[in-house]
């Protein structure tokens, strides 16, 4: 049986019903539906073209997760590694042995989990490729699973995966769009884990806070309010994204800081600068 995902996203779809016409996600005004059409594809036929996991040291106990050359959103996965088991957060939409193999090495691995539908990835697969390991998918998003036939543990508010490792529904991008925090990373100073609903920007210094990246719509000051006070009380130094993206250091003051400006901005705090 061949597991289909979308070729723009790649998110895996239920193999025991026909094909939409569309993406359901790439329909949405967050995403977008290429030019030239929906095209579907599987990730045989991505083995076979030549793609292939790429691994790397992000630092101690993390390593990213590429697909080379780059498909679908391109995304990095995450494998967070602690006593208890490792968590992979935000699966690519790419899986085989060497990939698997790769991930297992740094421990077993107890959980997969996406920070918000985009990164749903091929999620299913990499379960079934871990050893059927739980899928937590925040309850909020379950509209959004094009495919549950796997072991999916749904959430909400906060969720313990392992001691010191725990996911963090601050919505925004999606209802149920999550953070994952490791209080162990960064030397013990810790790390906050992100997908798009704290964006680190190119300066290194800032964060974004958007419905749509591709399309540029904002959230509100008042929703931006509501994520920076949810992530207030959290200890960390460091965020990293999903794109290889990263705060290296301060990165409390940077996500209290971009909350304040993006909030003036939208409010017409600094429309006498436009």
């Amino acid at each position: 049986m061949l597991f289909h995902l979308c070729a723009t996203c790649g998110v895996e779809q239920d193999p025991n019903t026909p094909l939409p016409d569309e993406c359901a996600i790439c329909a949405d005004e967050r995403q977008y539906i290429p030019l030239g059409g929906q095209e579907w594809t599987t990730v045989e036929a991505l083995a076979g073209a030549g793609y292939r996991a790429v691994e790397h040291e992000v630092e101690p106990g993390l390593h990213g997760l590429y697909v080379d050359p780059k498909t679908a959103i391109g995304q990095q996965s995450l494998v967070i590694s602690t006593p208890a088991g490792s968590l992979l957060w935000d699966p690519i939409g790419f899986v085989d042995a060497a990939a698997v193999d790769a991930v297992a090495a740094h421990g077993p691995v107890i959980a997969v989990a996406g920070s918000h539908p985009h990164m749903f990835g091929v999620q299913t697969q990499w379960s079934k490729a871990l050893g059927d390991v739980p899928i937590l998918v925040a309850d909020a998003d379950r509209s959004w699973l094009a495919r549950s036939d796997g072991p999916i543990v749904f959430w909400s508010g906060t969720h313990e995966v392992a001691p010191g490792l725990t996911l963090h529904q601050i919505g925004g991008h999606f209802p149920g769009s999550a953070v994952a925090h490791w209080r162990d990373g960064g030397d013990g100073r810790g790390v906050l884990l992100t997908g798009d609903g704290v964006f680190p920007n190119p300066d290194r210094r800032t964060v974004s806070f958007l419905r749509s990246y591709p399309n540029r719509l904002p959230l509100s000051a008042a929703v931006v309010r509501r994520i920076a006070d949810q992530l207030s009380h959290l200890e960390f130094d460091r965020i990293i994204g999903n794109f290889d993206n990263v705060i290296d250091h301060d990165g409390r003051e940077a996500l209290a800081y971009s909350a304040t400006r993006h909030c003036a901005w939208v409010t017409g705090e600094f429309d006498h600068l436009t």
